[in-house]
């Protein structure tokens, strides 16, 4: 089964198909990766630059601001949600995100 995404008006949701799904704005708690020196990082997304399909996952490009330093980068891999039985289920900001490397091809 096909899913459509995509980012919607200037990076501030992911669209799945045709349905704003994961909108900027949330503090999301990142357990490891480059973004920062804190663990966990409290980042708080300012926006989407990309989204796509990595198997079941959708990951999208963000820039974002952690809360504990102010360190204020880019993640070029963050897992939002995963698609099951054809349906999308979003990642809760709640949760505890780690960013993903790029797939070997």
């Amino acid at each position: 089964m096909t899913i459509a995404v995509r980012t919607l008006d200037d990076g501030a949701w992911i669209s799945v198909n045709d349905s704003r799904e994961v909108g900027v704005s949330d503090v999301w708690t990142l357990a490891r990766g480059p973004f920062c020196g804190c663990e966990p990082a409290a980042v708080l997304l300012e926006g989407f630059t990309d989204v796509g399909v990595d198997g079941t996952s959708i990951v999208a490009g963000t820039v974002g601001q952690c809360l504990e330093c102010g360190q204020r980068s880019t993640i070029d891999r963050l897992a939002v949600g995963r698609v099951v039985d054809g349906a999308f289920e979003p990642y809760g900001a709640a949760g505890v995100q780690s960013t993903l490397e790029p797939s070997s091809p």
